[in-house]
C-alpha cells in the first residue's frame, strides 16, 4: 500500500491508432480505484525513467511495443488515501496490436466518446487534454469583412478549435458576424468558444472563454458549455481556473508581444514551472507561432494559442 506521505509516479499513456481512435481499459475490482475505465500505464520501479517505464507497462498491459511518444500533461491528484502523479504521454506511433494481456476489458473509442465512461478522478483534465487539438485561434478584425477573412484563414490552416474575440467591432455587429462564423465553421468541424466579454447569444456555440477578470468574478463553472476556457498570467488565476471547474487555460504572455509591450514575458522556464502545479492543459499565448509547438509542449503545454500565428 502506498504511504498516505509518499507520492506514487504513474506513467500513462494516452495511445491512438492510425484512425484517431484512443485506447482505455477497465481496471480490476480489487485495484484501486476498480472497475473505473484508465488510459493503459503503471507505477513507476525505483529510478526507472519515465518513458522507460510507459513502454514496459504498454508491454505488458496491452502488447504493445511503444515507438515515439510526445508529452501531453502532468496531473497531481490527492486521493486522500494516496497521491499520485500521472506523467501522461500521446502515443501515436507503435508496433503490435493491442490485446489485454491481464485478461481486462479494453475498447479504442473516439475521443468525443471518452466522457461516456467512468474514469477516476485524477483522470478528467487527462480526458480534455485528449479532446483538445494543438492550436487555437483568436479571431479579432478590424469589420465584419476582415473577421471573416481571417476565419476563412484559420480554417484554411486545419485549426479545429477557435475563440471569437473581435473586439473592435461596433456592438449591433457582432451577434450578425458571430452567427455567420458559427456557421462557416460548422461546414468544417471547427468549435467555437465565444469570449464571455462579448455578452452575446452563445447558444450555438461550443463554449466560452472568460478572460481573466471575467473568471475571478466566478465561483463555479458556467452551466450548459461543453467547453469554458480562461485566461491566465499567474498561479492564482490558473488555481481559480481549476477551482471553478474550467476546462483548460490559456496562460500568456510566454514571450514578448507588440500588443503588450510593457508586460514582462513569463519565459519558457517560469511558463514550464507554473504548469507543474496547473492539473488542467493549458496554451502558450504570445509572440509564438505555429513552430513553437514542439518548444510549447516539451515545456508542458496542451499547445500554441494566438491571433496573427493562424492567419500565414
Amino acid at each position: 500500500m502506498a504511504h498516505r506521505n509518499s507520492v506514487v509516479h504513474v506513467a500513462v499513456g494516452v495511445v491512438r491508432d492510425a484512425a484517431g481512435r484512443i485506447l482505455i481499459a477497465q481496471r480490476a475490482q480489487h485495484a484501486h480505484q476498480g472497475g473505473l475505465w484508465e488510459f493503459p500505464g503503471g507505477k513507476l520501479e525505483p529510478g526507472e525513467p519515465v518513458l522507460q517505464a510507459l513502454a514496459r507497462e504498454l508491454r505488458e498491459e496491452v502488447g504493445i511495443r511503444l515507438a515515439v511518444a510526445e508529452p501531453l500533461i502532468k496531473i497531481h491528484h490527492d486521493y486522500g488515501d494516496r497521491r499520485v502523479l500521472l506523467d501522461v504521454w500521446n502515443v501515436n506511433s507503435f508496433s503490435g496490436e493491442a490485446r489485454p494481456c491481464e485478461g481486462q476489458a479494453m475498447q479504442w473509442v473516439n475521443a468525443g466518446q471518452l466522457s461516456d465512461f467512468a474514469f477516476p478522478a485524477a483522470n478528467l483534465p487527462i480526458i480534455a487534454a485528449a479532446r483538445l487539438p494543438a492550436y487555437y485561434a483568436i479571431l479579432e478584425g478590424s469589420d465584419a469583412e476582415s473577421i471573416m477573412t481571417n476565419c476563412q484563414r484559420i480554417i484554411g490552416n486545419g485549426v479545429k478549435l477557435l475563440q471569437f474575440r473581435a473586439k473592435a467591432l461596433v456592438a449591433n455587429d457582432k451577434q450578425n458576424v458571430l452567427e455567420q462564423v458559427l456557421q462557416q465553421c460548422r461546414q468544417h468541424a471547427v468549435e467555437v468558444l465565444v469570449n464571455a466579454d462579448l455578452d452575446l447569444d452563445i447558444s450555438q456555440a461550443q463554449g466560452l472563454h472568460l478572460s481573466s477578470r471575467a473568471l475571478l468574478r466566478l465561483d463555479r463553472r458556467p452551466a450548459g458549455m461543453r467547453w469554458v476556457a480562461a485566461s491566465c498570467h499567474n498561479a492564482a488565476e490558473l488555481q481559480h481556473a481549476l477551482a471553478i471547474g474550467a476546462d483548460f487555460a490559456v496562460l500568456a504572455p510566454v514571450m514578448p508581444t507588440a500588443s503588450h509591450p510593457d508586460t514582462p514575458p513569463l519565459g519558457w522556464q517560469r511558463f514550464s514551472e507554473l504548469l507543474e502545479s496547473a492539473n488542467l492543459p493549458v496554451f502558450a499565448l504570445g509572440g509564438l507561432g505555429r513552430q513553437d509547438l514542439a518548444l510549447a509542449q516539451t515545456a508542458g503545454a496542451q499547445g500554441i494559442a494566438g491571433i496573427s500565428a493562424f492567419l500565414v
